[in-house]
């Protein structure tokens, strides 16, 4: 019956509670690790080469130096894997944001049934993509304020030493060199480094460490960070974060040179100053010595000159007021005159006092009597002033006193009085008084002068040489030399 024929096709085309072989059947069940195999090998066959251009995102590196990321664009994802290997020869540090092209193989990861992309190489994907890391990473340093106009320092007026960061074997040091020799003759230190390429920022950075962890009196004045010009990719060591904030971070004043005027790096934002070219950083980092001593004597020019302006406008002033000064006739020409006159009434008037006492003379007349009068008048004077003895005595008796007061001072202090008392007088060869031990130990011969007498003697260890005469006593007392 139809109903009986539709239940056995149900019968034999429904699945079974146990799985049996069915017939012409010649493939077997696979393990999910055969699958993953086989699906492992024909994505790497297929996919042994690939380039692959997206957006990086989720990069993060593990402990062992492994970089994990993704890949993606518009529409889809894929994961990325870079081993340590590789990603030591990145020659930039990657971020979320930037948009590569990644070299590689696809393979699958079995333990989450993914595929994903394993990547030997990594370069930003064009200049566009370049400046747009760039601009975010000058961003992200400028909000950490490593490029503020408060953290530039003065650079030093004459720096005794240069160091310079730099290939050693470009036109760059060169130029530097030369520069400097034409300006301002200076010490240079240089400290070579790669300036491009895998291991360029590292170097550079390393190289700036140096110089600032020298020791005071050995590290340079003045630090020139040089690089001669490029392209962006050329220049791209300098826009590393290592080497910008080793500038940053630097206790040397930095001159920032690398490539042309129209060159941009980093460094330049970080450095304490800018320089067009590596020459110009040269003539920023010295003065022109012979503009230097033109300007030591136009200032020692102005010194004399300013020193001497007093002088010179004292004797201008002094002249012109000698001028206003009157000659020396016109001032004694009146002074002259009131001595004429009072010569004139000189001779007058003792003209007229000879005569007047002429006439008085004339008119007094002496006489016997008028002269003993006088001398009667004299006497009477005389015998009426008493002198009394008294005023004689008293004076000389209080000068005997004092005399006597000083003669008994000067027998106090008479040189041999303390001889009388036990103690003696010690004499050189020479009659000069000896009065410490030193000074007798070196003399050949001595003399001691008692109340009784002298007597001569040799130090110790001496031989007697001729006999020292003590010097002779003026007035009872001895000469002291």
């Amino acid at each position: 019956m139809p109903g009986s024929n539709s239940s056995s096709d149900f019968d034999s085309a429904s699945d079974g509670l146990v799985a049996k072989e069915s017939a012409g059947d010649n493939s077997g069940a696979l393990t999910i690790t055969e699958i993953s195999q086989a699906l492992k090998r024909t994505v790497e066959d297929r996919f042994g080469h690939v380039k692959l251009r997206g957006e990086l995102s989720g990069v993060k590196r593990a402990a062992s130096g492994h970089l994990y990321c993704s890949l993606k664009d518009e529409g889809a994802v894929i994961d990325g894997v870079m081993w340590r290997g590789s990603t030591q020869r990145l020659s930039f540090v990657p971020e979320d944001g930037i948009e590569v092209i990644a070299t590689g193989k696809l393979t699958t990861y079995p333990g989450r049934s993914k595929y994903q992309i394993v990547m030997e190489r990594m370069e930003i994907a064009g200049e566009g993509a370049l400046l747009a890391l760039l601009e975010k990473t000058r961003k992200r340093l400028e909000a950490e304020g490593l490029f503020a106009p408060e953290r530039k320092r003065q650079l030093p007026f004459i720096p005794t030493t240069i160091g310079v960061v730099t290939s050693p074997t470009g036109a760059v040091i060169r130029d530097i060199l030369h520069r400097l020799a034409d300006r301002f003759p200076s010490h240079v230190l240089v400290w070579p480094v790669l300036v491009q390429g895998n291991g360029a920022a590292a170097q550079i950075s390393a190289a700036i460490n140096g110089f600032g962890a020298m020791p005071e009196g050995v590290r340079p004045d003045l630090l020139i960070v040089a690089r001669g010009g490029g392209s962006i990719e050329d220049l791209w060591a300098f826009n590393e974060e290592v080497v910008v904030r080793a500038i940053a971070a630097s206790p040397i004043p930095t001159i920032s040179a690398v490539g042309h005027e129209t060159d941009t790096t980093l460094a330049d934002f970080a450095a304490d100053a800018r320089a067009p070219t590596p020459t110009a950083a040269a003539e920023m980092a010295v003065p022109v010595r012979a503009d230097l001593a033109n300007t030591l004597d136009d200032l020692g020019l102005r010194q004399r000159k300013t020193a001497l302006r007093p002088v010179t406008l004292g004797r201008e002033r002094l002249e012109a007021r000698a001028q206003r000064l009157p000659r020396p006739e016109q001032l004694l020409q009146l002074p002259a005159q009131k001595l004429d006159d009072l010569g004139e009434k000189l001779r007058r008037g003792l003209l007229d006092r000879a005569a007047s006492g002429r006439e008085r003379l004339g008119a007094l007349r002496l006489s016997p009597a008028v002269l003993e009068r006088n001398w009667r008048e004299s006497k009477q004077r005389l015998d009426t002033v008493r002198l009394s003895p008294m005023l004689v005595t008293r004076p000389i008796a209080e000068k005997a006193q004092k005399l006597a007061a000083l003669a008994r001072l000067a027998e106090q202090l008479h040189p041999e009085k303390p001889l009388q008392r036990g103690y003696a007088m010690v004499f050189d060869a020479a009659g000069r008084p000896v009065t410490d031990k030193a000074s007798a130990q070196v003399k050949p011969s001595l003399a001691i002068r008692f109340r009784d007498g002298d007597l001569q003697v040799v130090p110790a260890g001496r031989k007697k040489p001729a006999q020292p005469k003590a010097p002779a006593a003026e007035g009872g007392q001895p000469k002291l030399l």
